[in-house]
């Protein structure tokens, strides 16, 4: 099989964890007889110092004409000081735009060996916690109006919704859920905000071509204390794309670490963009000290996703729980006085045991 994959790295972190995703794939590829051609593009701060622009078209071209594109991380204090149309995080949003990428998928599992990490008590996480969020990304607030008035003293923030939007997402969340437990939990504000009156109408009626899945509800404030109350409830997780942002990054803690948590934000064709759910730390940034495995496991996700490589995606999950079992672990995620793996170390290792 010979897939094209559009690589943009980004900022901070971004191009140390595309290191070690570029050496999953050499591992894949040296064992399954894969070739896989990597073109390797500028997004974010860096593209926008070099071009002046976050997004350059040749970048995007590149992800047009791919089979799958693996994204890094984006954006720093560096460049905060810049229009918002301006600022790195502008690229996240004209590639999902662009690209037609509407439908985020978040998973957060709780790693065997890693349930030391959790902040919650093991009864509370249990033996395989395992849920999924379903994020809409190319609707609601974030691409809605924005403006500020004159004066500098007043601005406001459009959040909207079509049926068709929350039509197409609910759907794909319902699909997923017929692959696991058969259980959508469907979040929003409806007591309070018309659109998510809309989203929760929709869903009920879509629900209703998915007879077999059971459908629930909740309120986005008492979903964020459920999630560390009884994340065990929960097996799907479907809303929209502000909720589904902040859920997520929460879910992520219950695993022990944002840098355990992969993500594909896909279209109907199968077409994906899969990153970490982590930001590009600049504190942190050519100190050799990232966890990779969000960006390995998102590899993981476009095998199976975009490209159809079960077999080989089953590989580098079992490579990534067989070096966390052997007690290899970055800063992260590491115990009380262990010496932590390297950024290098962790994908050495994963890429060792996929060979």
């Amino acid at each position: 099989m010979n897939r094209k994959i559009t690589i943009v790295a980004g900022d901070g972190i971004g191009p140390e964890i595309m290191d070690e995703a570029i050496k999953t794939l050499q591992a894949v590829s040296d064992r399954f007889g894969h070739q896989f051609q990597l073109d390797q593009r500028p997004v974010g701060g860096t593209a926008y110092d070099r071009f002046g622009d976050c997004l350059p078209e040749a970048t995007l071209e590149s992800c047009k004409n791919a089979d799958a594109v693996l994204l890094g991380a984006v954006g720093g204090p560096k460049w905060d000081s810049l229009p918002g149309t301006k600022r790195p995080e502008q690229a996240l949003l004209g590639l999902r735009s662009n690209l037609g990428l509407f439908c985020n998928l978040r998973p957060a599992k709780v790693w065997g060996p890693l349930k030391d990490a959790s902040p919650l008590r093991p009864e509370i996480i249990g033996d395989d916690l395992d849920l999924l969020v379903v994020r809409e990304l190319t609707g609601g607030i974030y691409f809605g109006g924005h403006r500020r008035n004159v004066e500098g003293n007043l601005a406001e923030d459009v959040m909207a919704y079509s049926a068709a939007e929350v039509e197409r997402i609910a759907r794909m969340a319902f699909e997923l859920a017929q692959k696991r437990r058969r259980h959508v939990t469907s979040i929003d504000k409806a007591n309070i905000l018309e659109v998510s009156r809309l989203w929760r109408e929709t869903v009920i009626r879509i629900a209703t071509e998915y007879p077999d899945v059971k459908l629930d509800h909740l309120y986005v404030d008492n979903a964020a204390m459920q999630l560390v109350r009884n994340p065990k409830q929960f097996d799907v997780i479907l809303t929209g794309n502000m909720f589904g942002d902040i859920l997520s990054d929460e879910a992520s803690q219950i695993t022990g670490s944002i840098g355990m948590l992969p993500s594909a934000s896909l279209r109907s064709d199968g077409f994906g963009m899969y990153e970490p759910i982590h930001g590009s730390a600049p504190d942190i940034a050519g100190k050799g000290i990232a966890n990779p495995l969000a960006t390995i496991l998102s590899v993981a996700m476009m095998l199976r996703m975009s490209f159809g490589l079960v077999q080989e995606a089953d590989a580098v999950e079992r490579a990534v729980a067989e070096t966390l079992e052997s007690g290899i672990r970055t800063a992260d995620i590491a115990r009380p006085g262990e010496i932590p793996a390297t950024t290098a170390e962790m994908g050495s290792a994963v890429a060792a045991r996929i060979a």
